[in-house]
């Protein structure tokens, strides 16, 4: 520790990775003050990102998904309310109201609310078998709706209707994904990997619907969704829908409060929101991206979310701040693993090596390797975020060659 004054109370609002990163790393830097982790959920905090796989498929136990023990907890002396949802801040008195109405006092607080499932403006999303998947809860119910026989419409072909497509074809579901841009993940991948997984995907018989929008979900008597209805008037029957369009920032509790938010929560790159008593990390926290020439963006992934939690925790304690980040995402397609590095802004030139379920997907900016994405290709994978991570720059004609030699035996001008 430094001379630096620590708070003697920290508040974390958030049971996600953020939210327990940010008290595990305060204890493990010896920060001997009260700390209070405030969680909505009813269940412990939890690994998120295999409730669309392992969990899903049942692969997996929920105890087995916890991120600490319930002795963990204990023993580090974090106060953890579960089932608890933090209702209003006052920033001037500092204090953090509970629903319950308990008070939290505080002279450091963390706000680590993640995001949401969007919803549709549509009717129908209130029957039963209409499915979302953020939480535990949300696996368990769309489990229960998947087997053998069973009909599935995604809505949405992102990374969770993707997974929840691959899973639902494992368990003898026949699934229908439908999508209103023109290929798979769209927002967030390059056409050429679009287009493998969309092939990936057909392949295992799954059916795609591009450049569709949905009219509303109908149901039968007992008010269970039967059918999806596009605005063309086709009607898709089903036995369960899973809506998965995207995620918002829940940072309805920093505006209430009168903190600085444009599609999450702003913060600087210490974490720090505009008051400078009150922090945000993970997937509600708009942030400077250091190797993007610090623009501004929201991202949602787990290592975004571990990033924040030191930012957070050093800027609190005083500490030099940690080197940045290359921000990187993953996700588990079936026997496909999909990497991604780096985020692909102002990108002139694309470039794929590669051939077959293992390849790599360039982007560069005046030669200068900004984003790659890698199926099944984890050593690509690595270098390529190594090369971003050190702002380095590709010799003309290189990437063009037919026959490229390995990451690591790239020239560097």
């Amino acid at each position: 520790m430094t001379s630096h004054t620590c708070p003697a109370k920290i508040v974390i609002v958030g049971g996600g990775h953020g939210g327990v990163n940010a008290a595990s790393l305060l204890r493990q830097a010896g920060y001997l003050g009260a700390i209070t982790l405030v969680s909505e959920e009813a269940f412990a905090p939890y690994n998120r990102p295999p409730l669309s796989k392992a969990y899903l498929k049942g692969e997996t136990s929920a105890d087995s998904l916890k991120l600490r023990s319930d002795k963990y907890y204990r023993e580090k002396e974090i106060a953890l309310l579960l089932d608890t949802r933090a209702v209003s801040i006052d920033r001037a008195a500092k204090v953090v109201y509970l629903q319950d109405p308990r008070q939290l006092d505080y002279d450091v607080l963390l706000l680590a609310t993640g995001s949401r499932a969007r919803t549709l403006p549509i009717s129908g999303c209130g029957l039963s078998g209409v499915h979302q998947m953020r939480t535990i809860d949300d696996a368990r119910r769309l489990r229960g709706s998947i087997g053998q026989g069973k009909t599935i419409v995604a809505i949405g072909a992102g990374y969770i209707g993707l997974e929840v497509a691959s899973v639902v074809r494992d368990l003898g579901s026949a699934v229908t994904v439908i999508e209103r841009e023109s290929r798979v993940l769209s927002r967030v991948a390059s056409s050429p990997v679009s287009e493998f997984l969309e092939g990936h995907y057909v392949d295992r018989g799954v059916r795609f619907i591009f450049n569709a929008n949905v009219h509303g979900l109908e149901g039968g008597a007992a008010g269970h969704v039967t059918d999806v209805r596009l605005d063309d008037g086709r009607v898709i029957p089903c036995d369960a829908v899973l809506i998965g369009v995207g995620g918002l920032a829940n940072d309805e509790l920093a505006r209430a409060s009168g903190l600085s938010c444009e599609n999450g929560i702003m913060v600087d790159e210490f974490s720090r929101t505009s008051d400078p008593s009150i922090y945000a990390i993970g997937d509600v926290a708009c942030r400077p991206l250091p190797l993007s020439g610090n623009r501004m963006w929201r991202l949602e992934s787990v290592p975004n979310a571990v990033e924040g939690a030191r930012q957070a925790v050093a800027s609190i304690l005083g500490q030099a701040p940690p080197k940045p980040e290359v921000p990187w995402f993953w996700s588990d397609q079936g026997d496909l693993k999909l990497q991604i590095a780096g985020v692909p802004f102002d990108v002139d030139e694309i470039v794929r090596r590669g051939k077959g379920n293992k390849f790599s997907v360039y982007h560069l900016n005046s030669r200068q390797l900004v984003a790659v994405e890698t199926v099944n290709s984890a050593a690509e994978f690595i270098k390529g975020k190594q090369y971003i991570a050190d702002r380095r720059t590709v010799c003309d004609g290189q990437f063009k060659a037919s026959a490229l030699p390995p990451c690591d035996q790239m020239e560097i001008p």
